[in-house]
């Protein structure tokens, strides 16, 4: 009964109270924007590059007179061998005697004795403004140092918009799970910020990162005093350092993580022994509320915060409660501090040069490079990002022997480091032999999506292929790797493609999706199937235009696929062809007799019932095809044995886009073949020539008893296509006509980025 009638007082507050409560805080962040447009904007001070000759460390201190003891001579043995580094311990008014006991124990370390508790925060600002040095090294009391810590997080100072450096976290339990790492990763999702450390043993060097955590990282002193240092807008704890790192980003500076730096932290050894868990988590969710009303200065982002707050709260009352959703007790907690709030977003605004989207950008690897990273001039070998949605190894569809037999090919002309995704865990041991072609090479077991979030207007497989962690992966070796060029292979990941000035981006569609869909509407019984598929249809439709908008160029299997795709996008972005779709003629061996007569072959890799030979075959399928003459022979080692083999090749294929790698093969193998004229499409118009095309049953069995009964004109056929597949079809060939394409873009892009253009800051709407 109680809990029935909390849970009608909580209806009534989100149904009456809640609406007014945030309509109210809304006009208050639009009317402080819109004066925001009034006020004058005063200069902003030119960037200096730090002294990194020594650095001031300051500790702040309440009650830890314990863990300092413990600690602290870590920290004194670093810092010992330059007599102009300091140690400074702010000590916020504590009772357990810290001060004397520094005084007395640890002569050499400076105390600031402070005659109220500022909390973290207020006890770092402290600290930094009685500093010396340019670079201050804010420090937690329960942190343990290596004796090598501090040089690489001065080498981190490199460039005058460096703001801060963080070191890489441990904890001193070495069974624990690591939540903190110094490798902070940030993104805006559902209206609110989503916070996340990575471990990622190959980020080796400095790395851009979201936010410094304040009790492990070293900063520009003039740069925090400038930026306000911690807002006591979050008081007691929490998000004070995401929000001060946010800050410098959209100043115009940059933030880094060196895993060089190595400390090792007593997880909440003050925070989580002194606050109950209840107490710390409502703290934090206040102070999400409070980061975007201060910070997110771009409307479309603000909206969504509202939508998202409004629903989370009613969420939270219908399914039941979780650390994400917003509690009504947080939002009245952060409404009491609107006024400081607004206070605050003015002054944000001022100091902003860039717009949320850009600050939101600038972290990632990928982007981080492509704006920062000085380019490479006239490389020997361009450094390539291969990124794929499928199992390369082994190569038993022809997207796989399209990707397998490229990236021979590519490796030897450049540098080149694969991002390969895989269906299961067994899909590992046969593309580990990947590792002796590329540079370097990384899989990633495909999970289910994780971005439930998306818009239902995006087409099934891409939302399949979505996965948060390949998204970062994929920035990681964009920065690591140094690379020019980003080749995605398949529509469906095009939504990792980002507007780059100086990395080339090609995406190779081994099909065109919305068109083999509608290719698919014609045969389609079930009317329910039918409408979803209309429906697929459309949403592919939508994304599948839009994106590739995002590449530099788009690579297509034929030429009947670029024309068709021209007929909606035009000419921007560059269409072409004959660049990706090619085999190792080479390894096929040309058989022009001794095949066995009156046999047919059909080689597939898609489970449905007309499949013969190929891998991914259901149980059912054997039994299906084991009798009436027919032979089922699954999946084979290597398909060159049945091409090799067999009289003729059938393909009766009705639906699909691209060009069918089988033909090719057995092309280069001087097998027949009888194909539909949609199978056939890019390699043959007119039948007869390479290939006998028929469109009717009829006459597609009429084809094949007469290849039969003439085996002179098969051969004859065959010969044809041998030589067509060797001219125009051959991956040596088209791989080295792929490289210069890669070079040709990419000069003439990185002349475009070499262009100056005037900044331009943030507008009154965060529009960049």
């Amino acid at each position: 009964m109680k809990t029935l009638f909390r849970t009608a007082l909580l209806a009534i507050f989100l149904l009456i109270a809640a609406p007014p409560l945030l309509a109210v805080t809304a006009l208050a962040l639009l009317a402080a924007d819109l004066f925001s447009l009034l006020r004058r904007r005063a200069a902003l001070e030119p960037d200096v590059l730090p002294s990194t000759r020594a650095a001031s460390l300051v500790i702040p201190n309440w009650n830890g007179r314990e863990l300092l003891a413990r600690y602290l001579p870590s920290v004194i043995e670093a810092l010992a061998g330059n007599p102009d580094n300091e140690i400074l311990v702010v000590d916020n008014a504590s009772t357990d005697g810290s001060a004397a006991y520094l005084k007395e124990h640890f002569p050499q370390v400076r105390v600031l004795e402070l005659e109220q508790n500022l909390g973290f925060g207020g006890g770092s600002n402290a600290g930094v403004r009685a500093a010396r040095n340019d670079i201050v090294v804010l420090l937690n009391s329960d942190m343990r140092v290596e004796p090598g810590f501090l040089q690489p997080l001065l080498e981190g100072f490199y460039h005058p918009r460096v703001f801060a450096v963080s070191a890489q976290i441990f904890f001193t339990d070495s069974a624990r799970r690591r939540e903190e790492t110094g490798l902070t990763q940030v993104s805006w999702r559902r209206g609110r910020l989503q916070v996340g450390h990575r471990i990622d043993p190959r980020v080796r060097t400095l790395f851009p990162v979201f936010y410094a955590g304040g009790g492990s990282s070293a900063y520009d002193r003039k740069k925090f005093l400038a930026l306000g240092g911690f807002d006591p807008l979050y008081e007691p704890f929490y998000l004070e350092d995401t929000d001060l790192s946010y800050l410098a980003w959209k100043r115009g500076w940059t933030v880094h993580y060196e895993p060089r730096s190595v400390v090792y932290h007593e997880h909440r050894g003050t925070i989580g022994r002194r606050f109950e868990e209840g107490y710390i988590l409502r703290v934090l969710r206040k102070n999400h509320l409070l980061f975007a009303w201060k910070n997110i200065h771009d409307w479309r982002l603000v909206a969504s915060h509202f939508a998202h707050l409004y629903a989370g709260l009613w969420l939270r009352l219908l399914a039941g409660d979780s650390p994400e959703r917003p509690t009504p007790r947080a939002l009245l907690l952060a409404c009491r501090e609107l006024r400081r709030t607004i206070r605050a977003r003015l002054r944000a605004r001022h100091l902003a040069t860039i717009s949320d989207r850009e600050a939101f950008r600038r972290p990632l690897g990928g982007y981080f490079a492509d704006r920062f990273a000085p380019p490479a001039s006239d490389r020997e070998k361009l450094h390539v990002l291969f990124l794929s949605p499928y199992p390369i190894r082994p190569p038993i569809h022809g997207g796989a022997v399209f990707m397998d037999q490229t990236l021979r090919e590519l490796a030897a002309r450049a540098h080149v480091h694969l991002l390969c995704l895989l269906d299961q865990e067994q899909d590992l041991d046969p593309n580990r032999a990947l590792e002796q072609v590329c540079d370097s090479v990384e899989f990633l077991v495909r999970a289910p999506h994780d971005r439930a979030g998306w818009s239902a207007l995006l087409p099934h497989a891409v939302r399949v292929f979505s996965n948060r962690d390949l998204a970062w992966r994929i920035h990681r070796t964009l920065f690591t790797g140094k690379i020019d060029v980003d080749q995605i292979d398949y529509t469906q990941l095009a939504v990792y493609a980002m507007d780059f000035r100086r990395i080339a981006t090609f995406l190779f569609e081994h099909d065109i999706y919305f068109q083999s869909i509608a290719r698919s509407l014609a045969s389609e019984r079930s009317p329910v199937r039918l409408v979803k598929s209309v429906f697929e249809y459309l949403r592919a439709l939508r994304f599948e235009l839009q994106a590739i908008r995002r590449f530099d160029a788009v690579q297509l299997c034929t030429r009947e696929n670029k024309e068709f795709l021209e007929s909606f996008v035009g000419t921007r972005p560059p269409l072409a062809e004959g660049l990706r779709a090619g085999i190792d003629v080479d390894r096929y061996r040309y058989v022009a007799g001794g095949r066995e007569p009156d046999t047919l072959l059909f080689v597939g890799n898609f489970q449905h019932l007309p499949n013969i030979v190929g891998a991914q075959a259901g149980p059912g399928f054997a039994g299906r095809y084991n009798r009436e003459g027919a032979e089922f022979l699954g999946q084979v080692e290597d398909i060159r044995g049945p091409l090799e083999r067999y009289a003729l090749m059938v393909c009766p294929v009705l639906s699909g886009s691209g060009v069918r790698v089988k033909l090719l093969e057995a092309f280069a193998s001087g097998l027949p073949v009888v194909s539909t004229p949609l199978g056939a499409e890019g390699l043959a118009r007119a039948s007869g020539d390479l290939i006998e095309l028929a469109e009717t049953p009829e006459e597609f069995a009429r084809k094949i008893l007469e290849l039969l009964a003439d085996p002179a004109r098969a051969r004859q056929m065959a010969e044809r296509a041998r030589r067509e597949v060797e001219q125009n079809w051959d991956v040596r060939a088209a791989t080295a006509r792929l490289e210069a394409s890669y070079r040709e873009v990419l000069a003439a892009k990185l002349a475009r980025a070499s262009t100056p253009s005037p900044p331009r800051p943030s507008g009154p709407f965060g529009a960049a």
